[in-house]
């Protein structure tokens, strides 16, 4: 929603905005556009009456300022629906699903068509460190999405890549989430599949070769040309890793090699999400080697393993974990980097979700790289986090951030590394353990 309110003030708009909670980086994006941002949901918001009102997902009937919409009779939309008649319209669009790096991929697609001139439009659900801002309405012909399967909006529950009608389409990867809305896995397969069938026959889809449940997807009916990702694998895009961390690897198209590339992110899935980006550059006309020199310079996304500090021989980072396969090829990437030093992974099991307890034996999996996995369970949670420790002997459960930074201030003599791994704002614990590190 705030790339969206970025992306109408550029169009000439006056654009306003309600919401409550909002932390970095996005507050901090709204303020630097100019972009009013109320707090809370009143009626009294729309005292102007605003010739459009773009309601997210996140809200629904009984919400004071959705109620006040209605009331009033003021024109309303969905994001997805704006930003398909507003925006993409003529628009060759490339989009990037999956239940796992959406974010990540469409910031490497996106730089990727800048760095090479194309002047590409975009709208990320994270700030890439490349750009600084989430979303930017672009000058050239290209728009790269990040096409969410969530639904739009209460009143239209389609899910939102629906609207976009890409020409290339990567699917990262398929997996159970948003327990929330989706019921089962075939549930969600469905709703990929209404993407693909939105797909021209003209344009691309790009997908893992060894993903079986895209490939359950793509069984119910494909138009379009598919092309495969793999590493050391069948895919017509695939890597030869050099290093293990996967920050060194060979790209070879049709068994042909293509570029090494040499850069500063780790992990499987950072090389599939490359692949991807590669395939998606080379369909609208860059090719291979001029797409890793921009892979080079990549920076990835705010919050996507993002170094706060180093203190006291401790390395801090910031991820935005949602589901325990993120949680564990994010840490298996780390463990691949340092070696036997020691991780410390702290866990807030913040999306809907996990905190459904859906994911619980296997979030205590996920967490097998590390040495120490420290969960905060708050009194809100619903569920007793004490039963992922029957799946794993290196769980522990802190029922307060002040029992966290202690744990983590007992772990710090030994140095390290200490993830935080959350996808909000984590009671602001990210500056709290700074200053406690920092008082050692």
């Amino acid at each position: 929603m705030g790339g969206l309110a970025v992306i109408a003030k550029q169009l000439g708009h006056r654009v306003s905005g309600s919401d409550q909670n909002v932390y970095p980086p996005m507050s901090t994006q709204l303020a630097a556009q100019g972009i009013q941002l109320l707090s809370g949901y009143r009626a009294e918001n729309l005292a102007e009456r605003p010739d459009l009102v773009i309601i997210g997902n996140a809200l629904s009937r009984g919400n004071p300022e959705v109620e006040a919409v209605l009331n009033l009779g003021l024109p309303y939309l969905s994001g997805p629906q704006w930003l398909a008649e507003q925006v993409l319209q003529g628009k060759w669009v490339l989009a990037v699903a999956g239940t796992h790096g959406k974010t990540t991929t469409t910031s490497m697609l996106s730089w990727i068509l800048a760095y090479n001139g194309l002047e590409p439009g975009f709208l990320i659900g994270g700030v890439p460190l490349n750009f600084g801002v989430s979303a930017r309405l672009g000058g050239g012909e290209f728009f790269v999405i990040e096409a969410d399967e969530y639904d739009s909006a209460f009143f239209d529950k389609r899910s939102k890549f629906v609207h976009y009608r890409p020409r290339t389409a990567i699917l990262n990867n398929l997996e159970f989430d948003h327990a929330d809305i989706f019921p089962d896995l075939d549930a969600i397969k469905k709703q990929f599949h209404h993407l693909v069938r939105t797909v021209p026959g003209e344009g691309l889809l790009i997908s893992p070769v060894a993903d079986a449940n895209l490939n359950d997807v793509l069984a119910m009916g494909c138009w379009t040309k598919v092309v495969g990702t793999s590493i050391a694998g069948e895919g017509q895009w695939d890597a030869q890793l050099l290093k293990a961390d996967g920050s060194l690897f060979k790209v070879f198209f049709a068994g042909s090699e293509q570029a090494t590339v040499a850069w500063g992110l780790t992990g499987r899935h950072n090389v599939y999400n490359a692949l991807s980006a590669l395939a998606a550059a080379a369909h609208v006309g860059v090719q291979p080697a001029d797409a890793v020199a921009a892979l080079v310079q990549f920076r990835n996304v705010k919050r996507r393993m993002e170094v706060l500090a180093t203190i006291n021989g401790v390395t801090l980072y910031d991820d935005f974990a949602h589901h325990p396969t993120a949680i564990a090829t994010t840490l298996d990437g780390l463990r691949q980097q340092v070696g036997a030093q020691r991780i410390i992974a702290i866990v807030e099991p913040r999306s809907n979700t996990m905190r459904m307890g859906v994911h619980s034996q296997t979030l205590a999996a996920s967490l097998s790289q590390a040495d120490v996995a420290v969960i905060y369970q708050p009194e809100a949670l619903g569920w007793d986090l004490t039963a992922l420790q029957q799946y794993a002997d290196n769980i522990e459960i802190c029922p307060s951030l002040e029992a966290i930074i202690a744990r983590v201030l007992a772990e710090a003599p030994q140095g390290g590394h200490v993830v935080l791994m959350s996808n909000g704002s984590f009671g602001g614990i990210y500056q709290h353990l700074q200053t406690a590190l920092q008082q050692l």
